[in-house]
């Protein structure tokens, strides 16, 4: 089971959670839900009614803060987190490792020095340890840390929730996708259309040759006949000689002496 079908039943009971409370008191929901180990979107919550009344109001606090859970990253908190509620260490792990899944989104190669960087880690120990046990070990991303270039590849990163204006930009990628895709398939089908027909043409010239070579087989055979029939008128059986040579054979008649009459 992966991480987002793992996810889901914890999603369904803060959804329900949310929608049975009303104003400051959804800032336990909003603290709990962004400290579970096991719990890395958000959109559903924000989506319940009860929430987005949060806006405008003393609690606005928590609606900000889990937005900023659902599409923001570590960076960007500290830039405002003078404003937010202070977070507990569940939720600063959590809100890290969701930065990492943000910068998975835009390259597989993620650099030390970014990492270190984006996620205030001072070493490249506390960097490693803390992909491999809080971040592969949960099942958030799958990769590779290669200590010899300093970087993370990343093999597999669970999504995040949508931000505003993401699903447009992502349907407009699908849309320009399916274009390529769609003149792809145009010229695989010519090619082979044009492939099929070279081949029937193949077959047809070599059916033709096969049909002359007959033709001259046949052409040859029909010469050969005719040369060897005019040889036999030319030189006939040597009749004569073979008469000659059986009358020598045959035994002479004695004469018998002539006596005159008288």
């Amino acid at each position: 089971m992966d991480i987002e079908e793992r996810q889901a039943e914890h999603i369904e009971y803060f959804v329900k959670q949310a929608s049975a409370l009303k104003g400051p008191a959804l800032a336990s929901v909003v603290v709990e839900a962004t400290s579970h180990p096991s719990l890395f979107a958000f959109s559903e919550i924000l989506a319940v009614g009860n929430v987005l009344e949060l806006e405008g109001t003393e609690s606005s606090v928590y609606l900000e803060l889990l937005l900023t859970f659902a599409h923001g990253t570590w960076t960007e908190y500290k830039s405002i987190a003078e404003r937010l509620p202070q977070m507990v260490p569940d939720q600063v792990l959590k809100l890290k490792q969701l930065t990492v899944l943000t910068l998975a989104e835009s390259t597989k190669v993620l650099p030390y020095d970014l990492l270190m960087n984006e996620l205030d880690v001072t070493n490249v120990r506390e960097l490693e340890d803390f992909l491999i046990n809080d971040c592969m070990y949960v099942g958030i991303v799958r990769g590779k840390l290669d200590q010899l270039r300093r970087c993370f590849e990343v093999q597999f990163a669970a999504g995040r929730d949508l931000r505003p204006g993401q699903l447009g930009s992502m349907l407009h990628t699908l849309t320009d996708w399916l274009t390529i895709s769609d003149n792809l398939l145009i010229s695989i089908k010519e090619k082979i259309k044009w492939a099929d027909t070279m081949s029937e043409m193949g077959t047809k010239h070599k059916k033709e040759m096969e049909e002359k070579i007959e033709e001259v087989k046949k052409s040859m055979s029909f010469k050969a006949d005719i040369s060897y029939r005019g040889h036999e008128e030319m030189y006939p059986e040597p009749v004569g000689v073979m008469d000659f040579e059986e009358d020598r054979s045959r035994p002479k008649r004695r004469r018998h002496p002539h006596h005159p009459l008288g």
